[in-house]
């Protein structure tokens, strides 16, 4: 039909559309303000808050990232795992986005549920508990301007972060 006419009647027949369309639109967002300022259940809106992106580098708080992203899923009412995962993922940059979409890019479905997707982020990006840094700092502690008592207490420190069972038993062993 529109095809028979002239491109300034479609034009004229496609604007008629249009305003139709408007009125039709407008007249339906005044009749759900007006049902619901007269009693009925109002609709619930979320709240879209801002995450910063983590982009995982040395010394970013992760933990601090996932409280933020934690509060954006509950205020946006999102409830469902792969929705979370995607919302979080959106909120990543840098070397974590590339890590997160290299890990999808094999396998569609690595991050099964949200809590997986915190771990496997937790495991990639928060530091271990520093066993290597430490073995490393021990092996190249030196005295330098430190006085003896601080330089042993450096030492124990770093000792203790490489061993599980620090060696406080060995000299109670040798007194008896």
């Amino acid at each position: 039909m529109l095809l028979t006419l002239s491109p300034t009647e479609q034009h004229g027949v496609a604007l008629g559309f249009i305003v139709k369309e408007q009125r039709d639109a407008a007249a339906a967002t005044t009749t759900t303000a007006s049902s619901s300022s007269s009693g009925t259940t109002p609709r619930v809106q979320s709240l879209k808050l801002h995450v910063s992106n983590y982009v995982g580098k040395e010394g970013e708080p992760l933990l601090r990232w996932l409280v933020e992203v934690d509060t954006a899923i509950a205020a946006r009412r999102i409830f469902d795992d792969p929705s979370k995962v995607a919302f979080a993922m959106s909120c990543l940059g840098g070397r974590a986005r590339n890590w997160a979409y290299g890990r999808r890019l094999t396998d569609a479905t690595f991050f099964g549920t949200y809590a997986e997707f915190k771990e496997e982020l937790r495991q990639a990006f928060e530091p271990p508990k520093n066993e290597f840094r430490s073995r490393a700092e021990f092996l190249d502690l030196q005295q330098g301007k430190h006085d003896v008592h601080a330089y042993a207490q450096r030492a124990r420190y770093l000792v203790s972060n490489i061993v599980t069972n620090p060696m406080d038993e060995a000299p109670r062993s040798s007194r008896s």
